[in-house]
């Protein structure tokens, strides 16, 4: 019966997201209401906040999902790999799966664009960025992080940010995906190579 429940949670609350996030592609983010996404996932305001807490957060729905590759990464890397190696190498796998949180094609663009557009929005993926740092800086040194370990998680959230930054930029140049691709796994290197000898 549990069971049934979160089954039935998990599709309320992808088809809210799903919705809402074909409503902020068709007219932007800020000129879309709670309301119109309610009605149109047929379900109440309440529910959607539920599910949402910010209106911000049905766009920027993915951030858990980040946090627990980064998690995941760090706690099955093998026996004398870094945390840094282990997410360097995490950001590669993505890469090579075409992953949304590693590629821009033509719809994480679209996303990326909204996010552009709108003031709040870009205000509460800084939130969430900072979240992530803290989240993963207790990961590395425990629950209460040391100044070394924020500066390395803070690092590896700017590196993946810029990196696809640029990819993005890229993309909208009109650049090929091999070039798309390369662009994002530059940085990433680049940056990776840098935490490295931060972390020895």
């Amino acid at each position: 019966m549990g069971e049934l429940r979160e089954s039935k949670k998990r599709e309320t609350r992808e088809r809210i997201s799903d919705v809402a996030t074909a409503l902020f592609f068709e007219r932007g983010f800020d000129a879309v209401t709670v309301d119109e996404i309610a009605a149109a996932a047929r379900v109440s305001k309440v529910t959607v906040f539920n599910y949402f807490p910010h209106k911000e957060d049905l766009h920027l729905d993915r951030n858990e999902d980040v946090q627990r590759l980064l998690r995941q990464a760090i706690a099955t890397r093998p026996e004398g790999q870094s945390p840094v190696t282990a997410l360097h190498r995490l950001a590669h796998e993505l890469s090579a799966s075409k992953h949304p949180f590693a590629r821009i094609d033509r719809q994480t663009a679209g996303w990326w664009r909204v996010v552009a557009a709108s003031p709040s929005l870009k205000a509460r993926a800084r939130e969430l960025g900072d979240e992530a740092v803290e989240a993963l800086a207790q990961e590395l040194s425990g629950p209460e992080p040391t100044g070394p370990a924020r500066l390395l998680a803070g690092m590896v959230i700017l590196t993946w940010r810029t990196a696809f930054a640029e990819a993005f930029h890229v993309f909208e140049r009109g650049g090929s995906a091999k070039k798309v691709s390369a662009a994002f796994l530059a940085l990433i290197d680049r940056g990776f190579a840098a935490l490295a000898a931060m972390e020895d």
